[in-house]
């Protein structure tokens, strides 16, 4: 089977669908052919960061709305590929649009899911998916399979929740399970406090310079004190660190700039317009508290990362603008809400859509409601205008189990 993914127009229904967008949820019941598309997109995982963003609820409710079958999900599973491909991303997609069709109350998808569990490549991520259901009835009997198969490391993984009842269920029945869910449920007590050591509060500026620069368990420390002091040694440091290797002290140098405040704005702006190693924490600086004068350099990010299709940087720019109330970004805006592939984006382009142009913003609003990311839905369930075709809409949000819960309150509190 070839899964390579060709991205299709945004225009188009197929596009839309493999985007994520809710206009091609509402369509999808008048078109021909939508069902084989929404099959296509499960084959061929068209996410652009799998890890970020949500596809599987999205396509589970289209599976639902149009009345279509679980075979070809499972069809997919159990492809030949399924010994020769050992990249895990060729079936998760599958597994989460079938765990959310159980969620869904269509049980008959558990099928699949415990077949795979027990003969597929791939078989922890079913098991796994099984057990979040937290229904025992649907995982009965693979208490034997999980534990002839998991090493302690996997079976440390799988018992991560203690109190999930498929897992309780499995400990009655196998002593090797009991004993890891009885060391993580022991793990998570809370310990004895240890004798009072110097923190970083009470170092001076230099010694905390000192600290950051040695890139041991007390940089971290160290930098996020430099942070909270605002100190001036903290911008230096970030120009002599942040252009060499990545390393996790630059990713903690980078959430402390974030958190620095205003007072990092004139150094943001020279990284910014330099392009040096320390350009993209100064635009996230400037997108999270720069002025209007910062807006023409936020444009011209923007324009440049749209231009290149290189979503990801498109995300600060967006943020900045929107937060800055920007009018002039409306059409890009709308431009990267139809475009981007990278659906983890969309929620802050309707932020940035109802801050800058409220009016333009409530036909994205009401798509957003039939959105694949749950940012989305919990934005324009917020926001968008109450019409009979909205208020049935925030109706099921607010009494579908398997939406997020943060969406089903936002969805409720509209509807009171």
């Amino acid at each position: 089977m070839n899964n390579e993914v060709v991205m299709q127009s945004a225009g188009t229904l197929h596009g839309q669908l493999q985007r994520g967008l809710g206009r091609a949820a509402r369509r999808a019941a008048d078109k021909p052919g939508a069902g084989e598309y929404v099959f296509d997109c499960i084959r061929r995982d068209p996410r652009w960061d799998p890890q970020a963003e949500s596809r599987a609820l999205y396509y589970a409710r289209l599976m639902v709305d149009l009345e279509l079958p679980v075979g070809p999900v499972a069809e997919h599973l159990f492809d030949a590929a399924d010994q020769e491909d050992g990249d895990e991303w060729r079936v998760l997609l599958a597994i989460g649009v079938l765990t959310e069709l159980v969620r869904l109350s269509r049980r008959e998808a558990a099928g699949p899911l415990r077949r795979y569990a027990e003969e597929g490549t791939h078989w922890f991520d079913a098991l796994d998916a099984l057990a979040e259901l937290r229904d025992p009835a649907l995982a009965a009997g693979l208490d034997s399979l999980v534990a002839a198969r998991c090493d302690e490391a996997t079976l440390s993984c799988l018992v991560a929740d203690p109190a999930n009842p498929v897992i309780e269920s499995w400990a009655a029945r196998q002593p090797r399970i009991a004993e890891a869910l009885a060391r993580r449920r022991e793990s998570g007590r809370p310990r004895r406090p240890g004798g009072p050591a110097a923190g970083p509060s009470e170092r001076t500026e230099a010694e905390l310079l000192d600290m950051a620069r040695r890139r041991d368990d007390g940089a971290v420390a160290a930098i996020f004190e430099l942070s909270r002091r605002r100190a001036p040694g903290l911008l230096d440091l970030a120009e002599e660190l942040l252009p060499q290797r990545a390393s996790r002290w630059g990713g903690a140098l980078c959430r402390a700039l974030r958190e620095y405040g205003p007072e990092a704005l004139p150094r943001a702006r020279s990284w910014a317009v330099t392009r040096g190693g320390c350009a993209d924490i100064g635009l996230r600086i400037l997108a999270r508290y720069g002025t209007r004068q910062d807006i023409p350099l936020l444009m011209n990010e923007l324009h440049g990362a749209l231009d290149r299709r290189d979503w990801g940087d498109a995300a600060g720019p967006i943020e900045g603008l929107g937060r800055l109330r920007a009018g002039e970004a409306v059409p890009l805006l709308k431009s990267a809400w139809t475009e981007s592939t990278y659906a983890y984006l969309r929620p802050r382009v309707l932020t940035a859509l109802t801050r800058t142009a409220p009016h333009t913003a409530e036909a994205y609003t009401v798509e957003g409601l039939w959105d694949c990311e749950e940012g989305v839905r919990q934005v324009a369930a917020r926001t968008a205008p109450v019409t009979s075709e909205t208020r049935i809409r925030l109706q099921r949000l607010h009494h579908d189990d398997a939406e997020e819960p943060g969406v089903r309150a936002t969805a409720a509190g509209r509807l009171m």
